[in-house]
């Protein structure tokens, strides 16, 4: 009988053989005229309404389209990455573009910017465009966009005293003060202690970086940061927010037009869910505003999702014919009033349902006012940290010196490995081949 040390070795090898007949089965599927596209999230759905135009201008280009879901999408592609399965294109959140650049698995894009007729960079809301741009190379053409702003119930606003949406904090304070009357369960504003991106907005508006060192080490503990958390955890304690998870909150859109919170911190997609959930008697009664800032209009998150070409693609010309379909404004267009989703760029809003929307303006002006989260791979779960920390602050747990000082522990913790790299291989000044 072979030894335990045999048994695995022939394990390992026949695991080798079947990868070997998998990926040589795999090659031999993709072999053809067929460019493989994953999409995550509705996206994918949407898409498929905009193909046939696609494939009508270009019949020598067929098109396997695979929808991922949002939970399960970042796992499938490092395991694509691992098993060199993946397809000739994706989609690519802004958050997980770091790390895809720094598994060297994306295509250098600029010299086919440089040649396209269809794509300006300087039609793209700049700092859009850079979370695409790492080493003075670009990875990916943004395909839409997302930021979070105010929507607000202007009739209340109004029957307070108040004219217009806050243009700084203090006068968000203010407001947040003559709205809230929480023994009556009604309250300013809906935080949920569970969702970061508040925090996090609130913390980009501020001069400080979020991370320091090039991205060596956190930076919550500079004044900027502490002066973010400290807006933040004062509206809790003011009782301006009721400090619950998004769980608790129950509807949120019901809640906002019962007067329970009068503003709402969220996304361009709640465009859509607000028209379909309110009544048609109170659509006059809600709109949209760019987020206030320390000392006036403030800054945003620059969020969204790019499209990328893989490194080991087998159809790099398709899937470029592709990237520049979709980022034709016309397209762009079709593909709002199919999803909500917002275009990149700015001549997109020239025209069409978009331009006409009067809720979708603000988003537009935010859009010129937004920035990019810190660009490294491991920057989902500092925030996430953040957050967890930031809840104690919220109980009265830590306090604002303390909260800071503990993320900026387990962000130093979290990026350990990302130092010892970079002791050991310093950044690329170039595309290395």
């Amino acid at each position: 009988m072979a030894g335990p040390g045999a048994m695995k070795a022939r394990r390992r090898l026949a695991s080798l053989v079947l990868a070997g007949l998998l990926a040589g089965c795999a090659q031999h599927a993709t072999d053809d005229n067929t460019l493989t596209f994953w999409t995550i999230g509705r996206e994918g759905e949407a898409i498929t309404q905009l193909l046939p135009a696609f494939e009508r201008e270009n019949p020598q280009i067929q098109i396997r389209l695979q929808q991922l879901p949002l939970s399960a999408a970042h796992q499938k592609l490092l395991t694509a990455f691992a098993g060199d399965s993946l397809p000739d294109m994706t989609q690519l959140g802004n958050t997980w573009m770091p790390e895809f650049v720094a598994l060297h698995a994306l295509e250098p894009l600029q010299s086919r910017v440089a040649a396209s007729s269809v794509i300006r960079p300087d039609d793209y809301f700049p700092s859009i465009w850079a979370t695409n741009v790492y080493a003075g190379q670009l990875y990916g053409v943004p395909w839409y966009v997302d930021t979070r702003l105010l929507f607000y119930r202007s009739d209340v606003l109004r029957a307070a005293g108040f004219q217009a949406p806050p243009q700084d904090w203090a006068q968000w304070r203010r407001m947040l003060a003559a709205l809230s009357h929480p023994q009556q369960g009604r309250y300013g504003i809906l935080l949920p202690t569970n969702e970061y991106e508040q925090l996090m907005s609130l913390a980009l508006q501020q001069p400080d970086s979020l991370l320091r060192d090039g991205g060596r080490y956190g930076n919550f503990e500079s004044a900027g940061f502490k002066r973010a958390l400290a807006f933040y955890v004062d509206t809790f304690k003011l009782q301006q927010a009721p400090a619950i998870t998004n769980v608790e909150a129950g509807n949120p859109w019901s809640e906002f037009g019962h007067g329970v919170y009068d503003f709402y911190f969220s996304g361009p997609w709640n465009i859509g869910e607000f028209r379909q959930r309110l009544p048609a008697a109170e659509q006059d009664d809600w709109n949209t505003a760019p987020l206030p800032g320390p000392d006036g209009p403030g800054a945003s998150v620059a969020g969204g999702s790019s499209l990328v070409i893989f490194r080991h693609a087998t159809h790099k010309e398709a899937a470029w014919k592709l990237i520049q379909y979709l980022s034709r404004p016309d397209v762009q267009q079709q593909f709002y009033d199919l999803l909500g989703d917002m275009p990149p760029r700015r001549s997109s809003w020239a025209g069409g349902h978009l331009h006409d929307d009067p809720k979708a303006l603000a988003f537009r002006e935010q859009l010129e006012r937004v920035k990019p989260t810190p660009a490294v791979p491991e920057w989902e779960r500092i925030a996430n940290e953040m957050q967890l920390v930031a809840a104690q602050a919220v109980a009265g747990n830590l306090s604002i010196d303390q909260a800071a000082a503990e993320i900026d522990r387990r962000a130093d913790r979290i990026l350990e490995k990302r130092r010892w790299v970079l002791a050991h291989t310093p950044l690329p000044t170039e595309e290395q081949p």
